[in-house]
């Protein structure tokens, strides 16, 4: 893992594409903004793993579970 201090208004770089910029910090709370190209998607950690946990509990449904098919 690398581990980086920024500032206000300061920015990284990933992969030449995707900037992200701390826009505030507040307390214990720092709001950043992500710049990323459309077909980049950015989700936060608790989304993603729902989405992988639906994901593969889909992938794991037995077709004759499945009226019709």
């Amino acid at each position: 893992m690398l581990v980086l201090t920024r500032k206000l208004n300061q920015s990284i770089i990933i992969n030449d594409e995707i900037e992200v910029v701390v826009l505030e910090v507040r307390g214990e709370q720092v709001r950043l903004g992500i710049k990323a190209p459309k077909n980049v998607p950015v989700h936060r950690k608790e989304i993603f793993d729902q989405i992988h946990d639906e994901n593969v509990a889909a992938s794991e449904v037995d077709p004759s579970d499945v009226p019709g098919l």
